[in-house]
């Protein structure tokens, strides 16, 4: 059948489109390959490998120089706190992606405005009042170096115009210095991921549209390992295989939020619980830190675990972000020591916000370690109108909390009261003090502490909490700068939304026995944790073999609510695995971005990333490359 004339013209306006928007992002992956790139010349300028740690604050400015920024002393410190050891590569590339150079035009505009004369001239005094004075203060010494530079001062006068051209061509050719050091070697060169993606054939014709729940390879004859088999070292035998580069689609549907094989919560009503509660808080270089509990058992006994975001009290009109975030436990068994732990099991399976493990554990003492993917616990980029006022003077001239303040240090009480009696014991108090200062209270301060606010069974009240926080008001005669850092660093933004934080309570249940449950650290990821992550997708994931020679494996697993994978290195040497996620739909995962690369250690295993759902109620197709760079 002919089309007709407005058929056709429709026709060709989609098609416009379905090209722009193909441009569109072959242009944002091009960009985000470029970054990586940029990222890594940087890095390498200065380390060997991208495995190295940064380790001091020196040289995080050093890197950061080589990226083409000019870093302040104060920015620095925001990413080096007095509580930072170590960054990592992937720590740098979230830094820059924070840290964007200056344009000339913003560094013109700002020198603009305090040339009063429009000259294109700032006197150098004015210039040591500006920078010494105002702002990110920079030291004497810095200024010296700017007013000592020829080529833009002269007759004790700074030529702001040819000041910013050499600032901005400086940064570039940084970056430019950089990039050319990463080409001279060339087996440095085969680390640059621009123009090194492969496309393999399956990814050329790998049905997108109508995926099946698990696109197998064509080459693949293989039976499929058993989900739960206990791996040993002839599981890459009976894994898939491929050459350089493997491909990976599995099509997911809507989250599932029940699961009906596992006991409920009303039928254990009888059995005897413990209950925490703790938090995740999300650190400015990306780092989640949270509680990790100790767990005891007299007796062998089935025992019922959960964990989920604690619903906290919000203000009319407020969301709580938090709700959303993915949360997970790992079972570790402590045999000989703590370093020696056995994963015994995880949370799997999930029941609304809810994710709980069911089974037997013989007596003994355990571990419990929190844990959240990071895909959606995330800074969130949101411009906020005004800063929210924490104090006021009342009708006597005397200072008071408002309202929206005294909800969140309510909701700040019940996330610290970790027992959830209503009370804060001096151990609670000082996970919390740990946490704002960085310091515990000793039994003298909390005997002065309990002497000067209201307090029951020797442990403080909400209303002695309250009382302690307008006292600290108080005494900075109604600044609230203290207040606020006690705020930012439970996870509230200056609009007073918790959007760096996800505290939670942790449930345990035991047919036999009464289970005991305590919080004896807050600290960051450890070793135990990525190792029982890594055990756990090793047993329960689909494994694909990288190399011709077998020992370059990916595990891949999945749930209804995540995908996790996980690169084990057999090899005695160091492996570069270049990973592109630019086919999949609906997807966010943990790094933040489509397109990134990672190096893994001889002889080791790491989490290369997590993926979830970017919108649950919709189907979601995850598609990712893994290719070896040689």
């Amino acid at each position: 059948m002919a089309s007709s004339p407005g058929s056709n013209a429709s026709l060709s306006r989609e098609k416009t489109i379905l090209s722009e928007s193909s441009q569109a992002k072959k242009s944002q992956y091009s960009e985000e390959e470029s970054f990586y790139m940029n990222c890594r010349a940087a890095y390498l300028a200065v380390f060997k490998s991208s495995l190295e740690n940064i380790k001091s604050k020196e040289q995080l400015c050093l890197v950061l120089q080589q990226a083409g920024r000019n870093p302040s002393q104060k920015t620095v410190n925001q990413y080096w706190t007095p509580q930072t050891t170590t960054l990592n590569f992937d720590d740098f590339c979230n830094i820059l992606k924070k840290e964007k150079p200056a344009t000339k035009t913003e560094l013109l505009k700002a020198f603009l405005k305090v040339d009063t004369n429009n000259d294109g001239y700032i006197l150098h005094t004015e210039l040591y009042k500006i920078l010494t004075m105002r702002g990110e203060k920079m030291t004497v010494e810095e200024v010296n170096a700017i007013t000592k530079l020829a080529d833009v001062n002269s007759n004790g006068k700074l030529d702001y115009n040819q000041f910013c051209k050499l600032y901005v061509t400086t940064n570039e050719q940084c970056r430019k210095t950089a990039l050319e050091k990463l080409e001279v070697d060339s087996r440095l060169r085969r680390q640059q991921f621009g123009s090194q993606v492969e496309t393999s054939s399956e990814r050329a014709t790998s049905p997108i549209s109508k995926p099946s729940s698990r696109t197998t390879r064509k080459t693949d004859h293989k039976p499929a390992p058993k989900r739960g088999d206990n791996r040993t070292s002839s599981r890459p035998s009976s894994a898939q295989s491929c050459k350089a580069s493997i491909s990976s689609t599995i099509s997911m549907g809507t989250s599932s939020n029940t699961n009906s094989e596992l006991i409920e919560p009303n039928t254990v009503k009888d059995w005897q619980c413990a209950q925490s509660k703790g938090c995740f808080f999300l650190e400015e270089d990306g780092e989640i830190i949270t509680h990790k509990y100790r767990f005891y058992l007299p007796q062998r006994s089935t025992v019922y675990i959960t964990i989920k975001p604690l619903n906290l009290s919000q203000l009319e009109g407020k969301t709580s972000p938090w709700l959303s975030v993915d949360t997970a436990l790992y079972v570790l068994k402590e045999n000989e020591s703590q370093e020696n732990l056995q994963l015994m099991s995880f949370t799997e399976e999930r029941n609304k916000e809810m994710f709980r493990w069911k089974g037997e554990l013989g007596s003994g003492i355990y571990w419990l370690i929190p844990f959240t993917t990071g895909c959606r616990l995330k800074k969130i980029k949101k411009q906020i109108t005004g800063e929210a006022k924490l104090v006021y003077r009342d009708e006597d001239g005397e200072l008071a909390l408002t309202k929206e303040f005294k909800a969140a240090l309510s909701n700040i009480f019940e996330m610290i009261d970790l027992d959830g009696n209503g009370l804060l014991s001096l151990e609670e108090y000082n996970f919390f003090e740990l946490r704002t200062s960085g310091e515990k209270c000793d039994e003298e301060a909390w005997d002065v502490c309990k002497e000067n606010f209201d307090t029951k069974k020797n442990e403080l009240t909400r209303q002695g909490f309250m009382d302690l926080n307008l006292m600290e008001a108080n005494d900075r005669e109604g600044d609230p700068s203290d207040l606020w850092v006690t705020l930012l660093s439970l996870g509230y933004n200056k609009a007073l939304e918790m959007t760096a934080a996800c505290p939670f309570v942790i449930n345990i249940c035991a047919e036999k026995c009464k289970p005991r449950i305590k919080a004896i650290y807050l600290e960051a990821g450890s070793r135990q944790l990525n190792r029982a992550i890594c055990k756990s997708v090793v047993n329960k994931g689909d494994a694909k073999v990288l190399d011709s020679g077998e020992s370059i494996i990916v595990y891949t697993y999945k749930s209804d609510t995540r995908i996790t994978s996980v690169i084990e290195n057999k090899s005695e040497n160091k492996v570069v695995i270049h990973v592109n996620n630019e086919q999949s739909k609906n997807c966010v995962n943990n790094r933040g971005l489509n397109i990134f690369a990672v190096e893994v250690a001889p002889k080791s295993m790491m989490v290369c990333q997590h993926v979830m759902p970017l919108k649950e109620q919709e189907e979601w197709i995850y598609n990712c490359v893994h290719s070896l760079v040689p």
